[in-house]
């Protein structure tokens, strides 16, 4: 690959869970990372670094609206519950936008927080 296509391919892997967010009112936002990853984990260890965190990110992610989603069901921490879905909701879409953007540039971005399931 070119240094032109690892970039464009790893800022693909950042806003492919954008993507796939909106497409599945977000609970498949860890899917289009982990696309990018079993298709380029081979070819470009800079593609698969951008997709292992976008990934990761995105299970912490989706692991906090989980939570969201139990704690709405007690109704008493409903209001916690909105907050963690603004939170969540927020990080991702700041995250990855900035992931991308930095990905553009040859640059390495890490996520503030993640669980580390693909390297």
């Amino acid at each position: 690959m070119t240094d032109g296509e690892e970039r464009s391919v790893a800022a693909l892997a950042h806003l492919s869970a954008i993507i796939a967010m909106v497409l599945s009112a977000g609970w498949l936002s860890f899917v289009g990372p982990l696309i990018v990853w079993f298709l380029y984990k081979d070819r470009s260890p800079y593609v698969r670094n951008a997709a292992a965190g976008s990934f990761n990110f995105n299970v912490w992610a989706w692991v906090m609206s989980v939570v969201a989603w139990i704690m709405a069901f007690t109704v008493i921490l409903l209001p916690f519950a909105v907050i963690l879905w603004v939170i969540a909701g927020f990080l991702t879409l700041w995250c990855h936008i900035r992931g991308a953007l930095k990905a553009t540039r040859g640059e390495v971005y890490r996520y503030p927080a993640s669980i580390g399931l693909l390297q």
